[in-house]
C-alpha cells in the first residue's frame, strides 16, 4: 500500500516502523522542513504538506493534528484518514484496557498496570503515557492484558472499543483544540460506542460527564466509583476502600496525595479486582506508588519549606486538587497560556485554603489576579517572575519554615514553556539550586 503519515512526532515514527515492516511505501507529510528522517524514506515537508493526499491509499494523522484540518484540503480522502491508535486496535489480539478522562489518565494506568503485574498477570502499559502503541504491537500479542492511556485527542475518530473501558473525571479543556466542550466530550465518548454487552465499562459516579460519556456503552457491566459513600461498586467508608462489600484496603495506606488521587485509586480498584481479587497486590501499590513525574511530585525541602511540582496541571480543577490536597500554609504559582477556561472556582480556592501568596505567571497571570482581588486577596506577585529561576527565588523569599511552595499552575506552558515537562524540569532545577540558610 502507498501510505501517508501526516505529522512525523513519536506516535508516527513508531507508526513508519511498524507498516515498513510490512511492506508498504511509506511517505511522512510535515511542515517542518528540519525533521530528522530515515535514510530512504518518501517525504513532502514545508508549507504545502496537506496537499495531494489523495493519491494514497491511507493516510495516517498524528495525534495532535485535528482530521478536519487535513479533511478541509482534502474532503474526498475521509475513508481513507486513520490513526495510530485504530490501527493498533486492528492488529492486538490481547484484551485492551482503555483509560481517559481529563485528568488522572496517567496515574489511573500505571496503578491499573502495576496492580495487574503484582497480581501475577502480564501487563504492557501504552498510550499517551509515552509510549507509542504501534511499537509495542508484538509484545500486546503475548501478554494478558494491554493497559492503554487515550486522549481525547487520539479518541477523536478512533473506531473500535476495548474490553474495558474507564472514564474518570472530565471537565473542560483543549477547547481551542476542540472548538468546544459537546465536541469534546464526544471525542472522549468515541471509548465507549463500540463497546459489546459482555465488555466492561467504569465511571466516575461524582462527575456527571463522566456518567454522560460512559452512557453510549451498551456494556451491561456498568462499575461506578467514587471517593463518598454512597450507590456505588467502589467507595470510601470511613478509612476502608470499599468494593461493594468487602474492604480491599485502607485510605490511609495510600502514599499518593490528595482526594483526587483516591479517585484514582478507586477507579483502579473498579477496573482490577473483577480481574484479580488481590487484596495483597493491591494494597502493595498503593503504598508504594508516590506517582508520576510533575504530578505532585515532591521535590525538595529548604528551610523547613517544601516544594512540590505539580506541573501536569494545566486545567483550574487539577490545580484545585492540588490546592486542596495540603492543608500548610502555601504559595502557589498560577498561571500560563489561555486555553478558554475561566478561573473564578480556582479564584474561591485560593481565597478558602490557606493559601498565603500566588505567583500569578504567564497569559493568564493578569486573569487571575484580577478574580483574585475582586474577592479582597492582594498577597500577589505579578512582577519579577518572568523566568523558573525567578518564580522560584520569589516564592523562596516568600515562605516560611512549615509552607508549602506549589507549582499547580492550572494552565497549558506554551506561553513562556515548551511544555509541561519542560516547565516542570525548569521548576525542579530552580529548587535544586535554592540555598538553605
Amino acid at each position: 500500500m502507498d501510505i501517508a503519515l501526516v505529522g512525523f512526532g513519536i506516535e508516527n515514527q513508531a507508526t513508519l516502523e511498524y507498516l515498513s515492516a510490512k511492506g508498504n511505501n511509506i511517505t511522512i507529510h510535515d511542515i517542518n522542513q528540519e525533521l530528522d528522517i530515515p535514510n530512504h524514506t518518501n517525504t513532502v515537508l514545508g508549507p504545502d504538506y496537506l496537499d495531494n493526499l489523495d493519491r494514497y491509499d491511507l493516510i495516517v494523522r498524528t495525534s495532535g493534528m485535528h482530521p478536519q484540518e487535513i479533511l478541509d484540503k482534502n474532503p474526498q480522502i475521509k475513508d481513507k484518514l486513520t490513526s495510530a491508535i485504530n490501527i493498533f486496535f486492528e492488529n492486538c489480539t490481547t484484551p485492551i484496557i482503555g483509560i481517559t478522562g481529563t485528568k488522572g489518565k496517567g496515574t489511573t494506568s500505571t496503578l491499573v498496570h502495576k496492580i495487574l503485574q503484582a497480581s501475577g498477570k502480564k501487563s504492557i502499559l501504552v498510550g499517551n503515557i509515552g509510549i507509542p502503541a504501534l511499537s509495542m504491537v508484538e509484545q500486546a500479542n503475548s501478554v494478558d492484558y494491554v493497559v492503554m492511556e487515550l486522549s481525547s485527542f487520539q479518541l477523536y475518530d478512533l473506531k473500535y472499543s476495548p474490553k474495558i473501558a474507564t472514564c474518570l473525571m472530565v471537565v473542560p479543556e483543549h477547547l481551542n483544540w476542540h472548538g468546544d466542550f459537546d465536541d469534546y466530550i464526544q471525542a472522549k465518548s468515541n471509548l465507549f460506542l463500540g463497546q459489546q454487552p459482555d465488555d466492561t465499562a467504569v465511571y466516575n459516579i461524582d462527575n456527571e460527564f463522566s456518567h454522560k460519556i460512559v452512557s453510549v456503552s451498551q456494556a451491561n457491566n456498568k462499575l461506578s466509583y467514587g471517593v463518598r459513600e454512597q450507590k456505588s461498586t467502589v467507595f470510601i467508608r470511613g478509612d476502608d476502600i470499599v468494593f461493594e462489600n468487602q474492604v480491599i484496603c485502607q485510605a490511609s495506606e495510600v502514599k499518593l496525595l490528595g482526594r483526587h488521587n483516591l479517585e484514582n485509586i478507586c477507579a483502579a480498584i473498579a477496573v482490577t479486582w473483577p480481574i484479580v481479587s488481590n487484596k495483597q497486590a493491591i494494597r502493595s501499590v498503593v503504598s508504594s506508588f508516590s506517582g508520576l513525574p510533575y504530578r505532585l511530585e515532591f521535590v525538595r525541602e529548604v528551610n523547613n519549606v517544601k516544594y512540590y511540582n505539580d506541573s501536569f496541571s494545566t486545567t483550574p480543577e487539577t490545580a484545585i486538587a492540588a490546592i486542596r490536597a495540603f492543608a500548610a500554609p502555601k504559595i502557589v504559582i498560577l498561571g500560563g497560556s489561555y486555553k478558554g477556561v475561566e478561573f473564578d472556582k480556582l479564584a474561591d480556592e485560593v481565597i478558602n485554603n490557606n493559601v498565603k501568596h500566588v505567583l500569578a505567571i504567564g497569559e493568564t497571570g493578569p486573569n487571575i489576579a484580577n478574580l483574585l482581588q475582586k474577592r479582597g486577596f492582594n498577597n500577589i506577585s505579578l512582577d519579577g517572575v518572568d523566568t523558573m529561576e525567578s518564580i522560584v527565588a520569589k516564592a523562596q523569599s516568600l515562605s516560611n519554615g512549615g509552607d508549602i511552595v506549589l507549582l499547580s499552575t492550572g494552565c497549558a506552558s506554551f506561553d513562556m514553556f515548551k511544555d509541561y515537562k519542560d516547565r516542570g524540569d525548569l521548576f525542579n532545577q530552580a529548587v535544586q539550586s535554592l540555598t538553605s540558610t
